[in-house]
C-alpha cells in the first residue's frame, strides 16, 4: 500500500516522528511538507531533532491568509497526488496543511485517515476547530486519541472505520523525555529547576488584540520570573502594539526552541501559562500545572482530572489561577499507549479487506 502524509506545522512534525519509520516499514510512504512553517526554529530543526525523514516534496507554501494558505496547497497537492497515486492519504491534527490534504485527496476520490479525528473545541471562531471538523467529515479513517473523541464522531453521525487508537503525542513525548533530560536549555538562560513559570502565546485571537495581548502581558509581569519562547507572529504583533519595550523589560524573552528544549523548559517549570493545544496536554502528562490563555479546549480531559484551568485573557484570573492551582498529581492518563503501532495495525487492517 502507498500512504502519502501530509505535514506543514511543528505539532505536525511531532505527531509524525513515532509514524515515520513504522510507516516506511511497512508501507510506501511519500512525505509532502506544506512549507506551513518555515522559520527555522519551527520547521528545520524538528525535521533534525526528531530524525525525520527528508520530505519527498517541500511546497514552500509559507505564510498568508487562511484562504491564501489553503488554496495554495491544494494548487500544489493536486498534481502531485495524481502523480504518486496514494492509496490513502495521511493528515495529522487540525491545520491548514491538514484541511488541504483532506480536501485534495477527497477531489481526486482517494480515501483520507484522520490522525487526531474527534477532537472538538465546540469554537467556530478557532480557525483550528473548522478544520477539524472539514476533514473529519472528508475522511475514510479515524484515528482517534481518546474516548472523547470517538463520542463526538459518534453525535456528528460518524460510526464507520472509527479507531481509539490513543495519541501519538504520548509516544513522542516518551521517546524525547531522555534527550530533554541532557538539555542544556536551562543552563544556556540561567534557569533553575522550578523557578519559573514557562509561557507560550501565538493564537490570532490573543496575538491580534491589543486588549488581549496588552491583559496577558500585564499578568506576566505581574506575576514575574516567566519565560516567553517567542512565536514570530507574537513578536511581530508585540512590535505592532508598540508593547514589545516593556515586555522584554518584564519578561525573559527567548527565541523559539527546538521540541527537546521545549520538553526541558516545560519539565522544569513550576508553571505553564499557554494558548496551545498540544503544549496544554504535554503539561498534564508531565505533572505541571497549566493555565490555559483560552475560554475553551479541545483536551477537555485536562479539565476533568483537575490539572488544566481555562482563564482567558482575563489578567486578574491569570495572577490568580497561577498563584493558587495546586493540583494533585495524577497516577494514569486518558490518552492511551502505543498509538503509532495500533495506526500502523488499522491501516493493515483496511487495506486487506
Amino acid at each position: 500500500m502507498r500512504t502519502l502524509s501530509v505535514l506543514g506545522t511543528r505539532p505536525q512534525f511531532v505527531k509524525y516522528a513515532p509514524l515515520a519509520q513504522k510507516l516506511r516499514n511497512n508501507f510506501d510512504e511519500v512525505l509532502v511538507h506544506t512549507g506551513q512553517h518555515y522559520d527555522y526554529n519551527l520547521d528545520k530543526i524538528f525535521f533534525n531533532e526528531l530524525n525525520l525523514p527528508k520530505p519527498d516534496y517541500e511546497l514552500g507554501i509559507g505564510s498568508g491568509t487562511h484562504a491564501y494558505q489553503t488554496a495554495m496547497m491544494l494548487l500544489a497537492l493536486e498534481p502531485i497526488l495524481e502523480r504518486e497515486e496514494p492509496d490513502i492519504v495521511l493528515v495529522y491534527g487540525d491545520t491548514n496543511s491538514t484541511l488541504a490534504g483532506a480536501l485534495a485527496a477527497t477531489k481526486l476520490q482517494i480515501p483520507v485517515a484522520h490522525i487526531e479525528a474527534g477532537l472538538r473545541s465546540f469554537d467556530r471562531k478557532m480557525p483550528e476547530e473548522t478544520n477539524r471538523v472539514l476533514t473529519d467529515h472528508c475522511a475514510t479513517l479515524f484515528f482517534c486519541p481518546t474516548q472523547t473523541a470517538i463520542e463526538n464522531l459518534t453525535h456528528e453521525g460518524i460510526y464507520r472505520n472509527v479507531a481509539h487508537t490513543g495519541d501519538v503525542m504520548v509516544e513522542s513525548l516518551n521517546l524525547f523525555k531522555p534527550f530533554a533530560e541532557r538539555s542544556k536549555v536551562l543552563k544556556q538562560h540561567n534557569l533553575k529547576t522550578k523557578s519559573y513559570r514557562l509561557a507560550t502565546v501565538h493564537r490570532p485571537e490573543n496575538t491580534d488584540s491589543i486588549i488581549n495581548l496588552t491583559m496577558i502581558m500585564d499578568a506576566f509581569a505581574d506575576l514575574g520570573n516567566v519565560v516567553l519562547p517567542c512565536h514570530p507572529r507574537t513578536e511581530k504583533m508585540l512590535k505592532h502594539f508598540e508593547l514589545w519595550d516593556d515586555v522584554k523589560a518584564a519578561v525573559t524573552v527567548i527565541e523559539p526552541v527546538g521540541y527537546v528544549d521545549m520538553l526541558a523548559l516545560e519539565m522544569h517549570a513550576k508553571t505553564i501559562l499557554t494558548d496551545s493545544g498540544g503544549i496544554q496536554k504535554e503539561a498534564f502528562l508531565l505533572g505541571v500545572p497549566c493555565i490555559t490563555l483560552r475560554r475553551n479546549t479541545e483536551w477537555v480531559e485536562t479539565l476533568e482530572r483537575g490539572w488544566n484551568i481555562l482563564v482567558g485573557a482575563n489578567r486578574e484570573q491569570i495572577i490568580e489561577c497561577t498563584h493558587y492551582h495546586k493540583p494533585h498529581r495524577l497516577k494514569a492518563h486518558p490518552f492511551g499507549e502505543h498509538a503509532s503501532d495500533n495506526i500502523v495495525k488499522e491501516l493493515q487492517t483496511w487495506w486487506n479487506s
